[in-house]
């Protein structure tokens, strides 16, 4: 059975270390994380994939920039459907890390329109796929691409280490992306009415330490990133919460923040 060295395990924390230190904006974490997967294991291009299942059609951010174009996306997309880490990882849902090879053997591999179409057109033999969400609409993929030789077993027991930290810091990120634009959305409808914006003395009843807490809260920080700016435990963050709502008369977070950024 393969296991994994010493090494191996320090490469892995060195790696999460970098994407963690690229902060928590989405695409520069993402850019981050492909960057650090490509020196963790070797490979000729390593991509973040966003595939619509519906459409059939993805979204990659790629090292290097560039070393996949438009037609080489187009050609992808045609055999999307067929690609087996699609079928194991979608369709089966399918955990960890994932080689072509587990599959079909290189040479029937070879034989199918998708190697044909794909892979050879962009030099390409063998493919590992490190999932990191799923659902009936999306799947996200870690991609790691290579000629020649295969991925090992230590490789992919290594990408399976690293993996959840990882699909963890890259969700966080999206969470916040998209609290972020929710609330700006929502602000700008309030601002289309000034009569709509709320008062502001709940706002000035709120202590100092409240103040601060829903400031991060704006920024898209969860209670344990609050937790740890404000040097107290998540439960703390909790109670100052529940005084904000009732002081600002609302209920959820949102609204909280919404009230916020309207003042």
């Amino acid at each position: 059975m393969e296991t994994l060295r010493e090494v191996d395990w320090r490469a892995g924390f060195e790696l999460l270390g970098r994407v963690i230190e690229a902060g928590d904006e989405l695409d520069a974490l993402a850019r981050a994380a492909v960057e650090a997967l490509s020196a963790l294991v070797a490979s000729e291009i390593t991509t973040l994939s966003v595939c619509d299942l519906r459409s059939g059609r993805r979204e990659v951010i790629g090292t290097p920039v560039g070393a996949i174009s438009a037609g080489d996306r187009a050609s992808f997309d045609r055999h999307f459907r067929e690609h087996p880490l699609v079928r194991y990882h979608a369709d089966q849902r399918g955990p960890g890390a994932r080689r072509i090879s587990d599959s079909l053997s290189f040479a029937r591999f070879r034989d199918t329109a998708l190697y044909s179409d794909y892979y050879r057109r962009i030099g390409i033999d063998h493919v590992v796929a490190l999932p990191v969400f799923v659902d009936e609409r999306r799947l996200i993929s870690f991609v790691l691409n290579r000629r020649g030789r295969d991925f090992s077993d230590r490789e992919c027991l290594l990408l399976d280490v690293v993996g959840a930290p990882l699909a963890r810091l890259y969700l966080q990120a999206a969470e916040r992306r998209g609290l972020r634009q929710s609330l700006h959305s929502a602000l700008a409808l309030l601002r289309r009415d000034e009569s709509a914006l709320p008062s502001s003395d709940g706002m000035q009843r709120l202590t100092p330490r409240e103040a601060e807490v829903l400031r991060w809260l704006a920024a898209g920080k969860t209670d344990r990133d609050i937790a740890a700016l404000l040097a107290c435990s998540p439960r703390t963050v909790q109670k100052h919460l529940e005084r904000i709502y009732i002081k600002l008369g609302v209920e959820t977070r949102t609204a909280a923040v919404m009230r916020a950024l309207a003042h």
